[in-house]
Protein backbone atom coordinates (compact mmCIF):
# COMPACT_ATOMS: atom_id res chain seq x y z
CA UNK A 1 0.00 0.00 0.00
CA UNK A 2 1.62 3.57 -0.87
CA UNK A 3 0.62 7.28 -0.05
CA UNK A 4 1.64 10.31 -1.38
CA UNK A 5 2.37 12.27 1.63
CA UNK A 6 1.45 11.15 5.49
CA UNK A 7 -1.51 13.34 5.60
CA UNK A 8 -2.90 11.23 3.44
CA UNK A 9 -1.87 8.03 5.12
CA UNK A 10 -2.73 9.48 8.08
CA UNK A 11 -6.21 10.18 7.04
CA UNK A 12 -5.94 6.43 5.58
CA UNK A 13 -5.28 5.10 9.06
CA UNK A 14 -8.04 7.64 11.03
CA UNK A 15 -11.01 5.97 8.80
CA UNK A 16 -9.61 2.67 9.25
CA UNK A 17 -10.35 2.91 13.09
CA UNK A 18 -13.46 4.79 12.61
CA UNK A 19 -14.60 1.78 10.76
CA UNK A 20 -13.30 -0.83 13.41
CA UNK A 21 -13.72 1.14 16.02
CA UNK A 22 -11.03 1.81 17.95
CA UNK A 23 -9.14 5.33 18.56
CA UNK A 24 -5.62 6.01 17.26
CA UNK A 25 -2.73 8.57 17.66
CA UNK A 26 0.75 8.61 16.29
CA UNK A 27 3.51 7.27 17.74
CA UNK A 28 6.62 8.97 16.35
CA UNK A 29 7.71 10.74 13.28
CA UNK A 30 11.04 10.98 11.21
CA UNK A 31 11.56 14.13 8.89
CA UNK A 32 15.20 14.21 6.26
CA UNK A 33 16.94 17.15 7.79
CA UNK A 34 17.58 18.69 3.87
CA UNK A 35 14.35 19.66 3.08
CA UNK A 36 11.80 18.40 5.72
CA UNK A 37 10.08 15.53 4.40
CA UNK A 38 9.15 12.54 6.01
CA UNK A 39 11.11 9.64 5.53
CA UNK A 40 9.20 7.42 8.32
CA UNK A 41 6.25 7.56 10.56
CA UNK A 42 4.02 4.94 12.98
CA UNK A 43 0.38 4.90 13.57
CA UNK A 44 -0.54 2.87 16.05
CA UNK A 45 -3.87 2.12 18.35
CA UNK A 46 -4.45 4.10 21.22
CA UNK A 47 -4.50 1.88 23.67
CA UNK A 48 -0.71 1.25 22.86
CA UNK A 49 1.61 1.17 25.94
CA UNK A 50 1.23 1.30 29.82
CA UNK A 51 0.83 4.62 31.57
CA UNK A 52 3.70 5.11 33.75
CA UNK A 53 3.84 4.71 37.97
CA UNK A 54 1.80 6.93 39.28
CA UNK A 55 3.43 9.94 41.54
CA UNK A 56 0.06 11.13 43.23
CA UNK A 57 -0.36 9.85 46.99
CA UNK A 58 -2.12 6.34 47.16
CA UNK A 59 -5.41 8.12 48.90
CA UNK A 60 -6.53 9.86 46.22
CA UNK A 61 -10.31 9.29 46.04
CA UNK A 62 -10.61 9.66 42.01
CA UNK A 63 -8.05 8.52 40.63
CA UNK A 64 -8.02 8.20 36.44
CA UNK A 65 -9.23 5.04 34.74
CA UNK A 66 -6.53 3.17 33.11
CA UNK A 67 -6.89 3.70 29.26
CA UNK A 68 -3.63 1.72 27.80
CA UNK A 69 -3.52 -2.37 27.80
CA UNK A 70 -0.07 -2.53 25.78
CA UNK A 71 -2.03 -3.05 22.17
CA UNK A 72 0.23 -4.12 19.49
CA UNK A 73 -1.51 -2.87 16.58
CA UNK A 74 0.32 -0.26 14.36
CA UNK A 75 1.11 0.53 10.88
CA UNK A 76 5.07 1.23 9.84
CA UNK A 77 5.59 3.90 6.93
CA UNK A 78 8.88 4.72 5.20
CA UNK A 79 10.13 6.41 2.28
CA UNK A 80 10.89 5.18 -1.06
CA UNK A 81 13.75 7.42 -2.25
CA UNK A 82 13.40 6.52 -5.80
CA UNK A 83 9.53 7.50 -6.04
CA UNK A 84 9.48 9.97 -2.96
CA UNK A 85 6.09 8.08 -1.78
CA UNK A 86 5.67 6.16 1.77
CA UNK A 87 5.35 2.97 2.02
CA UNK A 88 3.61 0.26 4.41
CA UNK A 89 6.43 -1.81 5.61
CA UNK A 90 5.01 -3.27 8.68
CA UNK A 91 1.52 -3.42 9.86
CA UNK A 92 -0.68 -5.47 13.15
CA UNK A 93 -4.16 -5.92 13.16
CA UNK A 94 -4.75 -8.06 16.20
CA UNK A 95 -5.97 -5.91 19.03
CA UNK A 96 -6.08 -6.98 22.59
CA UNK A 97 -8.98 -5.35 24.09
CA UNK A 98 -12.59 -4.30 23.17
CA UNK A 99 -13.80 -2.51 20.29
CA UNK A 100 -16.02 0.17 20.27
CA UNK A 101 -19.89 -1.09 19.14
CA UNK A 102 -21.66 0.82 16.12
CA UNK A 103 -23.36 2.28 18.16
CA UNK A 104 -21.13 4.14 19.83
CA UNK A 105 -18.50 4.87 16.89
CA UNK A 106 -19.73 8.57 16.85
CA UNK A 107 -18.54 9.06 20.43
CA UNK A 108 -15.07 8.09 19.80
CA UNK A 109 -12.95 11.54 19.56
CA UNK A 110 -10.63 10.67 16.85
CA UNK A 111 -14.00 10.89 14.83
CA UNK A 112 -15.77 13.48 16.25
CA UNK A 113 -15.72 16.77 13.62
CA UNK A 114 -17.27 20.04 13.07
CA UNK A 115 -17.06 20.73 9.56
CA UNK A 116 -17.36 24.40 8.24
CA UNK A 117 -20.89 24.03 7.42
CA UNK A 118 -21.78 22.88 10.47
CA UNK A 119 -20.15 25.77 12.21
CA UNK A 120 -22.05 27.85 10.23
CA UNK A 121 -24.82 26.35 11.19
CA UNK A 122 -23.81 26.56 15.20
CA UNK A 123 -23.17 30.19 15.04
CA UNK A 124 -26.56 31.00 12.86
CA UNK A 125 -28.02 29.50 16.05
CA UNK A 126 -26.35 31.00 18.60
CA UNK A 127 -26.91 34.27 16.90
CA UNK A 128 -30.58 34.09 16.84
CA UNK A 129 -31.34 33.22 20.24
CA UNK A 130 -31.02 29.31 20.13
CA UNK A 131 -29.71 27.49 23.41
CA UNK A 132 -26.55 25.12 22.07
CA UNK A 133 -28.74 21.98 23.37
CA UNK A 134 -31.74 22.94 21.42
CA UNK A 135 -29.79 23.67 18.34
CA UNK A 136 -27.79 20.38 18.97
CA UNK A 137 -31.40 18.19 18.45
CA UNK A 138 -32.62 20.15 15.49
CA UNK A 139 -28.90 19.15 14.08
CA UNK A 140 -29.58 15.86 15.22
CA UNK A 141 -33.26 15.58 13.39
CA UNK A 142 -31.59 16.75 10.18
CA UNK A 143 -28.91 14.10 9.68
CA UNK A 144 -31.64 11.25 10.78
CA UNK A 145 -30.43 11.30 14.79
CA UNK A 146 -27.28 11.61 16.63
CA UNK A 147 -25.74 8.76 15.48
CA UNK A 148 -25.45 10.30 12.16
CA UNK A 149 -23.61 13.25 13.45
CA UNK A 150 -19.72 13.94 13.55
CA UNK A 151 -19.96 16.22 17.20
CA UNK A 152 -21.45 15.92 20.17
CA UNK A 153 -23.70 18.29 22.44
CA UNK A 154 -20.07 18.84 24.49
CA UNK A 155 -18.40 19.55 21.04
CA UNK A 156 -21.15 22.27 20.62
CA UNK A 157 -20.69 23.79 23.59
CA UNK A 158 -16.70 24.12 23.08
CA UNK A 159 -17.01 25.48 19.78
CA UNK A 160 -19.01 28.69 20.82
CA UNK A 161 -16.74 28.99 23.63
CA UNK A 162 -13.64 28.89 21.54
CA UNK A 163 -15.47 31.23 19.34
CA UNK A 164 -16.13 33.65 22.38
CA UNK A 165 -12.97 33.75 23.16
CA UNK A 166 -12.04 34.63 20.11
CA UNK A 167 -14.24 37.41 19.50
CA UNK A 168 -13.04 38.85 22.83
CA UNK A 169 -9.61 38.90 21.65
CA UNK A 170 -9.87 40.16 18.35
CA UNK A 171 -13.04 42.05 18.00
CA UNK A 172 -14.46 45.35 19.16
CA UNK A 173 -14.84 45.12 23.23
CA UNK A 174 -11.65 43.45 23.27
CA UNK A 175 -10.04 46.46 21.19
CA UNK A 176 -12.03 48.84 23.57
CA UNK A 177 -10.87 47.68 26.95
CA UNK A 178 -7.71 47.36 25.88
CA UNK A 179 -7.65 51.02 25.05
CA UNK A 180 -9.12 51.80 28.49
CA UNK A 181 -6.61 49.41 30.34
CA UNK A 182 -3.95 51.40 28.44
CA UNK A 183 -5.60 54.39 29.41
CA UNK A 184 -5.49 53.75 33.01
CA UNK A 185 -2.28 53.29 32.68
CA UNK A 186 -1.32 56.75 31.36
CA UNK A 187 -4.14 58.71 33.69
CA UNK A 188 -5.05 56.64 36.77
CA UNK A 189 -8.13 59.38 37.09
CA UNK A 190 -9.54 57.95 33.82
CA UNK A 191 -12.87 55.60 34.91
CA UNK A 192 -15.28 53.70 32.99
CA UNK A 193 -17.81 51.05 33.79
CA UNK A 194 -19.57 48.22 31.78
CA UNK A 195 -22.98 46.84 32.18
CA UNK A 196 -23.08 43.20 31.48
CA UNK A 197 -26.58 41.44 30.19
CA UNK A 198 -27.76 37.71 31.68
CA UNK A 199 -25.21 36.29 28.73
CA UNK A 200 -22.02 38.11 30.51
CA UNK A 201 -22.18 40.32 27.42
CA UNK A 202 -21.35 43.65 27.25
CA UNK A 203 -24.46 46.05 26.92
CA UNK A 204 -23.77 49.87 28.12
CA UNK A 205 -20.25 51.36 28.33
CA UNK A 206 -19.74 54.80 30.19
CA UNK A 207 -16.55 56.39 30.62
CA UNK A 208 -15.22 59.47 31.80
CA UNK A 209 -11.20 60.96 31.91
CA UNK A 210 -9.58 63.45 34.78
CA UNK A 211 -10.28 66.63 32.89
CA UNK A 212 -14.03 65.49 32.46
CA UNK A 213 -14.12 64.79 36.64
CA UNK A 214 -12.56 68.48 36.82
CA UNK A 215 -15.14 69.99 34.82
CA UNK A 216 -18.08 69.14 36.55
CA UNK A 217 -16.54 69.50 40.00
CA UNK A 218 -16.66 73.62 39.08
CA UNK A 219 -19.43 73.58 36.10
CA UNK A 220 -21.90 70.76 37.01
CA UNK A 221 -24.80 72.81 38.60
CA UNK A 222 -26.54 72.37 35.07
CA UNK A 223 -26.29 69.17 32.91
CA UNK A 224 -27.64 67.95 29.67
CA UNK A 225 -28.04 64.71 28.60
CA UNK A 226 -28.53 64.12 24.78
CA UNK A 227 -28.56 60.43 22.66
CA UNK A 228 -28.78 62.30 19.28
CA UNK A 229 -25.33 62.88 18.51
CA UNK A 230 -25.17 59.92 16.88
CA UNK A 231 -25.21 55.92 16.50
CA UNK A 232 -22.79 53.41 15.35
CA UNK A 233 -23.55 50.62 12.70
CA UNK A 234 -25.49 48.42 15.12
CA UNK A 235 -27.90 51.77 15.97
CA UNK A 236 -26.50 51.93 19.33
CA UNK A 237 -27.28 55.27 20.83
CA UNK A 238 -24.44 57.35 21.72
CA UNK A 239 -24.73 59.84 25.02
CA UNK A 240 -22.61 62.65 26.28
CA UNK A 241 -23.55 64.74 29.32
CA UNK A 242 -22.34 68.04 28.33
CA UNK A 243 -22.64 71.88 29.54
CA UNK A 244 -21.19 75.07 29.30
CA UNK A 245 -18.09 76.92 31.22
CA UNK A 246 -17.96 80.70 31.93
CA UNK A 247 -16.57 80.99 28.52
CA UNK A 248 -20.10 79.42 27.45
CA UNK A 249 -17.98 76.97 25.69
CA UNK A 250 -18.57 73.26 25.37
CA UNK A 251 -17.61 71.18 28.00
CA UNK A 252 -18.17 67.58 28.35
CA UNK A 253 -18.92 64.95 32.11
CA UNK A 254 -18.55 62.20 30.75
CA UNK A 255 -19.99 59.90 27.62
CA UNK A 256 -21.78 56.24 27.07
CA UNK A 257 -22.33 53.85 24.67
CA UNK A 258 -25.63 52.21 25.21
CA UNK A 259 -27.47 49.25 24.07
CA UNK A 260 -31.10 50.68 24.25
CA UNK A 261 -33.12 53.48 25.78
CA UNK A 262 -34.90 51.90 28.51
CA UNK A 263 -35.53 52.43 31.47
CA UNK A 264 -33.17 49.90 33.28
CA UNK A 265 -29.83 51.43 30.92
CA UNK A 266 -30.82 54.73 31.38
CA UNK A 267 -30.97 54.11 35.48
CA UNK A 268 -27.66 52.00 34.91
CA UNK A 269 -26.19 55.10 33.29
CA UNK A 270 -27.10 57.91 35.71
CA UNK A 271 -26.50 56.23 38.87
CA UNK A 272 -23.02 55.30 37.66
CA UNK A 273 -22.28 58.88 35.79
CA UNK A 274 -22.87 59.84 39.93
CA UNK A 275 -20.43 57.32 41.26
CA UNK A 276 -17.97 58.64 39.29
CA UNK A 277 -18.37 62.12 39.95
CA UNK A 278 -18.58 61.22 43.78
CA UNK A 279 -22.38 61.71 44.33
CA UNK A 280 -22.68 65.37 43.63
CA UNK A 281 -26.00 65.93 42.40
CA UNK A 282 -26.55 68.32 39.60
CA UNK A 283 -29.07 71.38 40.10
CA UNK A 284 -30.54 71.34 37.14
CA UNK A 285 -30.97 68.14 34.23
CA UNK A 286 -32.11 68.79 30.95
CA UNK A 287 -33.12 65.79 28.80
CA UNK A 288 -35.20 65.10 25.74
CA UNK A 289 -38.69 64.32 26.08
CA UNK A 290 -38.12 60.69 26.07
CA UNK A 291 -40.50 58.76 28.96
CA UNK A 292 -38.04 56.07 30.07
CA UNK A 293 -35.26 58.72 30.55
CA UNK A 294 -37.67 61.06 32.39
CA UNK A 295 -38.22 58.32 35.05
CA UNK A 296 -35.02 57.35 35.26
CA UNK A 297 -34.01 60.73 36.20
CA UNK A 298 -36.74 61.21 38.62
CA UNK A 299 -35.22 58.44 40.38
CA UNK A 300 -31.93 58.93 40.46
CA UNK A 301 -30.97 63.18 40.24
CA UNK A 302 -33.77 63.33 43.19
CA UNK A 303 -32.41 66.80 44.29
CA UNK A 304 -32.34 67.90 40.90
CA UNK A 305 -34.82 69.91 38.53
CA UNK A 306 -35.95 68.18 35.99
CA UNK A 307 -36.07 70.34 32.26
CA UNK A 308 -36.81 69.80 28.79
CA UNK A 309 -34.49 71.17 25.81
CA UNK A 310 -36.58 73.10 23.46
CA UNK A 311 -34.45 72.23 20.71
CA UNK A 312 -35.99 68.32 20.55
CA UNK A 313 -39.71 70.46 21.51
CA UNK A 314 -39.06 72.47 18.73
CA UNK A 315 -37.91 69.39 16.68
CA UNK A 316 -41.21 67.03 17.65
CA UNK A 317 -43.42 70.25 16.75
CA UNK A 318 -42.40 70.46 13.38
CA UNK A 319 -42.28 66.63 13.27
CA UNK A 320 -45.80 66.75 14.14
CA UNK A 321 -46.98 69.18 12.45
CA UNK A 322 -45.51 68.29 8.91
CA UNK A 323 -47.31 64.54 9.55
CA UNK A 324 -50.59 66.77 10.04
CA UNK A 325 -49.85 68.54 7.02
CA UNK A 326 -48.97 65.76 5.47
CA UNK A 327 -52.44 63.98 5.94
CA UNK A 328 -53.97 66.90 5.07
CA UNK A 329 -52.05 66.87 1.73
CA UNK A 330 -53.19 63.39 1.04
CA UNK A 331 -56.65 64.07 2.28
CA UNK A 332 -57.18 66.60 -0.40
CA UNK A 333 -55.16 64.67 -3.43
CA UNK A 334 -57.66 61.55 -2.42
CA UNK A 335 -60.49 63.62 -2.70
CA UNK A 336 -59.13 65.10 -6.38
CA UNK A 337 -58.59 61.44 -7.40
CA UNK A 338 -62.74 60.63 -6.42
CA UNK A 339 -64.24 63.65 -8.27
CA UNK A 340 -62.06 62.85 -11.29
CA UNK A 341 -63.14 59.06 -10.73
CA UNK A 342 -66.86 60.72 -10.67
CA UNK A 343 -66.34 62.65 -13.74
CA UNK A 344 -65.32 59.90 -15.90
CA UNK A 345 -68.02 57.59 -14.39
CA UNK A 346 -69.96 60.64 -15.73
CA UNK A 347 -69.16 60.84 -19.19
CA UNK A 348 -68.91 57.07 -19.29
CA UNK A 349 -73.08 57.04 -18.93
CA UNK A 350 -73.61 59.80 -21.41
CA UNK A 351 -71.64 58.12 -23.70
CA UNK A 352 -73.68 54.56 -23.22
CA UNK A 353 -76.90 56.85 -23.19
CA UNK A 354 -76.05 58.72 -26.83
CA UNK A 355 -75.12 55.12 -28.13
CA UNK A 356 -78.11 53.40 -27.07
CA UNK A 357 -80.45 56.22 -29.18
CA UNK A 358 -78.22 56.24 -32.12
CA UNK A 359 -79.17 52.29 -32.14
CA UNK A 360 -82.61 52.60 -31.76
CA UNK A 361 -82.74 54.82 -34.28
Amino acid sequence: MEFRTSDEAWAFWLGYGGQKGFEVRKKYTNKRASDGKITSCRFICAKEGRRSQDKRDHLTKCPRAETRTGCQVYMNLKMDRKKEILKVSELVLEHNHGLHLPETLHLMVSQRKITDLQAFEIEAADDAGIGPKAAHELASRQVGGPLNLSYTLRDHKNYLHSKRQREMGYGQAGSMLKYFQDTIAENPSFQYALQMDCDEQIATIFWADAKMIMDYAHFGDVVSFDTTFGTNKESRPFGVFVEFNHFRETVVFGAALLYDETFDSFKWLFETFLKAHNGQQPKTFYTDQDAAMGKAVAEVFAEAWHGLCTFHIMQNAVKYLHEENDDEKKKEKNQKKKKRRRKRERKRREWMKRSLKIQVF
